[in-house]
């Protein structure tokens, strides 16, 4: 992305990255009611949505963060695949999820921002056109989240630790956690001890349910 469209006083091309074909029509719908936001292209996976930056210039990608069951790529593998491209767009999430590991696996794979599916609609499409002039939307609540993380006196979980939790959380055990991060079960191991640590627990079935108490995990 070179000159950006408020430089140009062009449209913002955007492509719109979601698995249900009907939220993708009623986006589409949406932002070109709008004016000023051009949808160049749809895409319904992690891998649909590179090939449609690589095939053509975009200034923003709304991205959803579960692509149907492709876990090898959903919406922050796919973030990250897009912003590794040369002259890469803006990548703004646009999800139903705002618990702490989605939020912070979005902001470190270099999100632009981060939205929630029931916001108003002239809030997206102010969102779109913040985006393409390179500064940072996120919802009030997850503004409140990442600000709560920064100012607690607790320890917190980290990223890898939540991205572990949530993968127990979904009913894996230690040698497939350790398969899909690409990490030895021992690592995984320690990431739970020092789970259980931070949040005075004993078994996995308790970290997970206090993490869900607290809006940490899905």
């Amino acid at each position: 992305m070179t000159d950006g469209p408020a430089e140009t006083g062009a449209a913002v091309r955007t492509v719109l990255v979601d698995d249900h074909p009907v939220v993708r029509a009623g986006l589409r719908a949406l932002l070109t009611a709008a004016g000023g936001i051009d949808v160049v292209a749809e895409a319904d996976s992690g891998p649909a949505a590179v090939a449609a930056v690589r095939e053509q210039e975009v200034d923003v990608v709304l991205m959803d963060l579960r692509l149907g069951d492709d876990a090898a790529m959903d919406g922050v593998a796919a973030t990250r695949a897009v912003l590794a491209l040369t002259d890469p767009p803006r990548v703004l999430i646009l999800t139903t999820y705002d618990t702490d590991v989605d939020i912070l696996r979005a902001v470190e794979a270099g999100a632009a921002g981060y939205l929630l599916k029931d916001a108003p609609p002239d809030r997206l499409v102010q969102a779109v056109h913040a985006a393409a002039r390179g500064e940072t939307v996120l919802a009030p609540v997850v503004a409140e989240r990442l600000m709560s993380r920064l100012s607690s006196p607790r320890p917190e979980l980290s990223a890898r630790e939540l991205e572990v939790l949530g993968l127990v959380a979904d009913g894996l055990s230690n040698r497939v956690i350790a398969k899909r991060l690409v990490v030895s079960e021992a690592t995984v191991k320690s990431h739970l001890v020092h789970i259980f640590t931070k949040l005075d627990v004993d078994s996995r079935t308790a970290a997970v349910a206090a993490a869900r108490a607290a809006g940490l995990i899905r």
